[in-house]
C-alpha cells in the first residue's frame, strides 16, 4: 500500500539552511530560519530556563505520565500575562498543555471544527503552516489580505472578509508579532477588531506566539484581551517555544473561553479526547520549567530582563533598517515600526537569487526575513547588497 505514496516536495527553509551551511563565505548572512539569534549569531538557552532545570532536576520525583491535559501548574501560571488581573473571566477559560505553538493550533483547529465551525477565515500571507493544517483537518479556508502597500495592515480587507463571513465561520488573527510581515494592528484597530467580532458573531481564534518580542509583554497582549472582553467565546493557541527560548522542547498551550463557566468542562474534555488521539500527552520538561520560572519572583525577573534584551536587540536592528529609508527600488521604513522576528521585502525571485549568490545573503523565497539574522555586524553589507541588487 506504500506504493500509492508519492513524492512530497522538501521544505524549502530545510533546504535553505543546507544550501548555508554549504556556503564557505565568512560573511555569509542567515536570514532564512525563525529563530532569534543573538548579536554574535547563537541561539542560547536562557539563563532562567537553565536555573528552572537546574531546581527541576533536583526536585523532580517522577516521570509518570500527567494525561492529556499535560502541566496545569504551567497552564495556569501563563494565564495571567495572556488574559490579566482576571486571567479565568469569571470562570470561563480553562486550558490544557500542547506540543508547541503548532499543536496549539491544531488543537484549536480541531476544536473548532468540532464545535461545527465551517470556512476559517484568515489574513494572507500567513504563517506557512495555518494553511497546511487547515488543509489536513479538511477545513475551507477564504483568505483575505492582510498587509497593505505602505507596510501597514489592510482594515479595510479584514472589514470586507468579517462583513462576508457567515455566522458560525471563524476568523484566525495572529496576537502579536505578525509571521510572516512582522505587521501588527494597533490598538485602536483591535478596538475596531473586536467591536466588530462582537457584531457579527465569527468565532476568534487567536494565535499568540511572540508575546513579549512586540512591544511587551503587556502591549503585546493588548488584541487578545480586549477580543475575549468583547465576544461570548474564543480559542487561544500560545507558544513557549520563541519567548522562552524552548524551540526544540516543544512547549505551548490552547485556551478556550466559553460563553458561559458552565460550558468549560465540556469543551476541555473534547480537547483532551482530541489530544489523547492525536499525541496523547505533551511532552514535559519545557512546561514543568516555564512553570518553575513563573512561580519563582526571581526568575521570573530573570526571565523577563533577557527578554527584554532580545526585544531590545531587534528594535535596534528595525531602527537601522527603518532608518535607511529607500535602498534602490525597497522602502525600508515601515521595517522600522513592524514588530517581532519577521518582514517581508518586496524582492522578485531573481532578486533573491542573485543576494543569496553574489552576496552570500540567504532568505526564504517569498521575500521574509528574519530580523534576528542581522546585526550591527552585517546590517550594513546587507543594506548595500539590497541596493545592488535592486538598482
Amino acid at each position: 500500500m506504500l506504493e500509492n505514496l508519492t513524492q512530497q516536495p522538501p521544505d524549502a527553509l530545510l533546504a535553505l539552511i543546507k544550501l548555508y551551511d554549504a556556503d564557505t563565505r565568512a560573511d555569509k548572512i542567515d536570514l532564512g530560519v525563525g529563530v532569534y539569534r543573538t548579536d554574535d549569531g547563537a541561539t542560547p538557552v536562557f539563563a532562567a530556563i537553565k536555573a528552572a532545570e537546574r531546581k527541576l532536576v533536583e526536585e523532580q520525583d517522577s516521570k509518570a505520565y500527567l494525561g492529556p491535559e499535560g502541566d496545569m501548574g504551567f497552564v495556569h501560571a501563563l494565564m495571567p500575562y495572556i488574559f490579566g488581573s482576571d486571567p479565568t473571566m469569571g470562570g470561563r477559560i480553562e486550558g490544557m498543555q500542547t506540543p508547541g505553538g503548532t499543536g496549539a493550533v491544531r488543537l484549536a483547529l480541531a476544536l473548532a471544527k468540532r464545535s461545527g465551525v465551517g470556512t476559517v477565515w484568515m489574513g494572507t500571507p500567513s504563517w506557512p503552516n495555518h494553511a497546511q493544517i487547515l488543509k489536513d483537518l479538511d477545513m475551507p479556508l477564504q483568505g483575505f489580505n492582510h498587509a497593505g502597500a505602505d507596510g501597514t495592515a489592510d482594515m479595510d480587507a479584514l472589514r470586507a472578509a468579517l462583513k462576508q463571513a457567515a455566522k458560525g465561520d471563524a476568523v484566525l488573527l495572529h496576537g502579536c508579532c505578525h509571521n510572516p510581515t512582522g505587521i501588527d494592528y494597533t490598538d485602536a484597530q483591535w478596538d475596531e477588531i473586536a467591536a466588530l467580532l462582537a457584531e457579527t458573531g465569527v468565532l476568534p481564534i487567536l494565535d499568540l506566539a511572540y508575546q513579549g518580542l512586540g512591544m511587551g509583554m503587556e502591549a503585546d497582549a493588548y488584541g487578545v484581551r480586549k477580543v475575549l472582553a468583547s465576544v461570548p467565546e474564543a480559542l487561544i493557541a500560545y507558544s513557549c517555544d520563541k519567548n522562552f527560548g524552548l524551540y526544540r522542547d516543544r512547549v505551548g498551550a490552547v485556551y478556550a473561553m466559553a460563553a458561559d463557566a458552565g460550558q468549560v468542562d465540556a469543551i476541555l474534555s473534547n480537547g483532551h479526547t482530541l489530544a489523547r488521539a492525536a499525541w496523547s500527552m505533551p511532552p514535559d520538561h519545557g512546561a514543568a520549567a516555564v512553570r518553575l520560572i513563573l512561580r519563582d519572583p526571581a526568575f521570573t525577573q530573570m526571565w523577563l530582563d533577557e527578554l527584554d534584551d532580545m526585544r531590545a536587540r531587534m528594535r535596534q536592528v528595525r531602527d537601522r533598517l527603518g532608518a535607511a529609508g529607500k535602498v534602490g527600488t525597497l522602502d525600508l521604513t515601515p521595517c522600522g515600526t513592524q514588530n517581532g522576528l519577521f518582514s517581508m521585502l518586496a524582492l522578485t525571485p531573481e532578486q533573491i537569487l542573485k543576494l543569496r549568490e553574489d552576496h552570500g545573503v540567504y532568505m526564504a523565497g517569498s521575500g521574509r526575513i528574519n530580523i534576528a539574522g542581522l546585526t550591527m555586524g552585517n546590517i550594513e553589507k546587507f543594506i548595500a547588497a539590497l541596493a545592488a541588487v535592486t538598482a
